[in-house]
Order: C-alpha cells, then sequence, then structure tokens
C-alpha cells in the first residue's frame, strides 16, 4: 500500500491509535514507578518490615552485585540440586511405575498407601526437618529420622557405605 493512497481519515485514526499506545505504556510506566517508590518509602520509614519485603534500592544494589558475594556460586548449587532432584525423582518414580505395572499384587498392596501419599502437602515429606536444605553436612546435624536423601547424600555417593 502507498502512503499517499492512505485517506487523512485513516491517517487520524493511526495517529489516534498511537497516541493512545503511548498513554497507555506511559501510564504503566508511572504505576510502576510509584509503586517502586511508594514501597521504597514505606520500607525506610520502618512502615513495612525490610527484612521481609525487602526495598527496591536493596534488591537493585544485590541485582548489581550479581558477580561478588558468591550469589552466582548459590545459585548454581540450587540449580545443580533442583536438576539432580528433578531427575533422580523421575528415574525412581519410572522404575516404581514400572514395577506397580507389570505386579498387579504390588500394585493392589502399594495402592492405599500411595492414595495416603498423594493426598499430603508435599511439604510434609520432606527428608530432615532441622537442616530445610541449608548446609553442607546435614547429616551430622540431623536426628537421622528420615534422613535418607539430604542434600549431602545427593553430593556424596559413598553414604551407601560408611555405616555398613
Amino acid at each position: 500500500m502507498n502512503k499517499q493512497s492512505i485517506s487523512k481519515e485513516r491517517k487520524q485514526y493511526l495517529r489516534k491509535q498511537k497516541s493512545k499506545q503511548y498513554r497507555i505504556i506511559l501510564t504503566q510506566i508511572a504505576i510502576l514507578v510509584g509503586f517502586l517508590a511508594i514501597w521504597e518509602m514505606l520500607a525506610n520509614q520502618k512502615v513495612i518490615d525490610s527484612f521481609i519485603t525487602s526495598q527496591p534500592s536493596r534488591i537493585w544494589e544485590t541485582f548489581m552485585n550479581l558477580g561478588s558475594n558468591d550469589l552466582m556460586k548459590h545459585i548454581g548449587v540450587t540449580v545443580y540440586e533442583t536438576i539432580i532432584g528433578f531427575l533422580l525423582g523421575t528415574v525412581i518414580g519410572i522404575f516404581i511405575a514400572i514395577i506397580l505395572w507389570w505386579s498387579d499384587f504390588l500394585s493392589k498392596v502399594a495402592e492405599p498407601y500411595l492414595v495416603v501419599l498423594n493426598s499430603l502437602p508435599k511439604v510434609a515429606l520432606r527428608t530432615c526437618y532441622h537442616y530445610l536444605g541449608r548446609c553442607w553436612h546435614t547429616c551430622y546435624h540431623c536426628d537421622g529420622g528420615g534422613n535418607f536423601l539430604n542434600c549431602n547424600n545427593l553430593r556424596k555417593f559413598k553414604w551407601l557405605f560408611e555405616n555398613r
């Protein structure tokens, strides 16, 4: 389509649409800036607890210092543990599913237990109450209850042979 073939009304309509789009974007930016400014002000005035909700300036400072203070190392550990946990859960789940599919007897025996496990909140199935994933040597700090797959065990497989 040629520029000369567009009518005056169409050009005016397109200008209005473009103007409307700019106003929408500017309003969205103003709302975001206003929200961040109010959040920062309330955190500085101690109206909200900045320990729980942080504040935009501290978030920005942390973002700018990603290379320092070992944040990237901690992100790497978290991603590693997530991937290992996902893969272990998937492989173990597939293995159990194959066994239950294969054996009608085991399937019938395990059914009520699987129904109960499925209805439990997943937070209740964590491996150890004391550490919650914060420690590299968790098996030394736990009482041993439900401590089969913790982060220490995922990092070093020699735990299989330590207490035999």
